[in-house]
């Protein structure tokens, strides 16, 4: 979209320079060694201490250092760590935390984030809040022991958009530390640390690498203290992706500006055709001016991905016979894949949702998350028409 629909424009520069820094993978590529010049036997010897860039290379990875200083310029930030998961990422977020603190969360949330806050952190002593998604909920939330505030924007699966510098400013005022998990929409399309995150996380399995064969997360940040305290948990918990992994996804980054645009492309014509079906009842997609966040999408991104959320006119039998009608489009929890899927959110990524919970955040069995590919999308339509045809 950029700066042509009213959007922001697409970052200066940031195709070039992804290009121009994952080249320096290019010669590590299938390298799991250490090499000469950042030798951990010599390097102690030479400097007389053992410092923390030495305990770094031990269990070093040349790639996975070019990735870290890679991501961590396109989100413009100052520090980059990547794990490897997505969800490995926000656990050791969480573990930031201490015993008795308290977090308030957006309550539309990936369900792997929920689960971990309300199952995990919960068992350690961290209470969690959620709330809705307006800068005045969080407000309202905030206690004397609030130490995080966590959002998504958009939110997954309902696409709600938050605006991060208001709960910024709210997180500033109490102290607080502000997570935002920038999956969906990848540096390209959106820079949380510029509108006052401290933390932005990724599942890099998603549209940062964009394949569908990499499992790895990443946490970037500019406080120096938040990034010592991430390396020593990584450390601490061994949860370094390989080397191999992290030259894929350099490898991948290198067009995500194109993928991206084509991500934006499709979804964007395919909600548009969809919001004219009349077998659906709701098409949820920041893009379109229907969106009631559509302003404010406009403010602080530039576009949307791949990312619609719809609900069809009927019930979970209606639902199970849309999905099995789709021949081109695959059936999967996963999303930012070059190639389109969607799943069924009640009885797949958000599964673990409680019942009372489900209910009141509408994620009914005829709620469906598309997460539209780099096909042609004449294709994509064909097979949403025929499928819903037979409804």
């Amino acid at each position: 979209m950029g700066d042509e629909s009213g959007f922001l424009p697409y970052p200066k520069g940031f195709a070039t320079a992804v290009c121009q820094l994952t080249r320096k993978q290019q010669q590590y590529s299938t390298a799991s060694m250490v090499f000469p010049e950042d030798n951990p036997v010599l390097k102690p010897l030479d400097s007389q201490r053992l410092d923390d860039e030495c305990l770094e290379t031990s269990v070093g990875s040349p790639a996975r250092d070019i990735l870290e200083k890679t991501l961590a310029h396109l989100e413009n930030g100052r520090y980059g760590v990547c794990f490897s998961s997505g969800s490995s990422a926000i656990s050791t977020c969480i573990s930031l935390l201490n015993k008795s603190d308290h977090v308030i969360c957006v309550n539309d949330i990936y369900g792997g984030t929920r689960l971990q806050l309300e199952k995990i952190a919960k068992k350690y002593g961290v209470e969690t809040t959620f709330v809705d998604i307006e800068a005045e909920c969080f407000e309202k939330a905030v206690q004397s022991k609030t130490k995080m505030i966590w959002i998504e924007s958009p939110t997954n699966p309902s696409l709600h958009v938050l605006d991060i510098e208001a709960i910024s400013r709210i997180a500033k005022e109490h102290n607080l530390i502000l997570t935002v998990d920038n999956t969906f929409l990848s540096p390209y399309l959106q820079r949380p640390l510029n509108f006052g995150a401290d933390i932005c996380i990724h599942s890099m399995s998603k549209y940062l690498n964009g394949h569908s064969d990499v499992i790895m997360g990443a946490i970037i940040t500019n406080h120096e203290q938040i990034y010592k305290d991430v390396k020593l948990l990584r450390q601490m918990k061994g949860d370094y992706p390989s080397n191999f992994s992290c030259s894929q996804v350099l490898t991948s980054l290198a067009t995500l500006p194109l993928r991206m645009r084509r991500h934006c492309e499709n979804s964007m014509m395919i909600a548009q055709y969809l919001e004219n079906h009349p077998k659906v009842d709701k098409v949820i997609h920041p893009g379109l001016p229907s969106h009631p966040k559509y302003e404010l999408t406009k403010k602080q991104t530039s576009g949307h991905s791949g990312i619609i959320t719809i609900y069809l006119k009927g019930n979970f039998d209606t639902t199970k016979k849309f999905v099995k009608g789709l021949k081109v489009i695959m059936y999967a929890a996963s999303l930012g894949d070059y190639a389109t899927l969607v799943e069924i959110p009640s009885r797949l990524s958000h599964e673990y949702v409680s019942p009372e919970d489900k209910k009141k955040l509408n994620y009914t069995d005829n709620m469906i998350r598309i997460s539209v590919g780099l096909e042609d999308p004449e294709d994509l339509i064909e097979d949403l028409r025929e499928a819903l045809a037979e409804l």
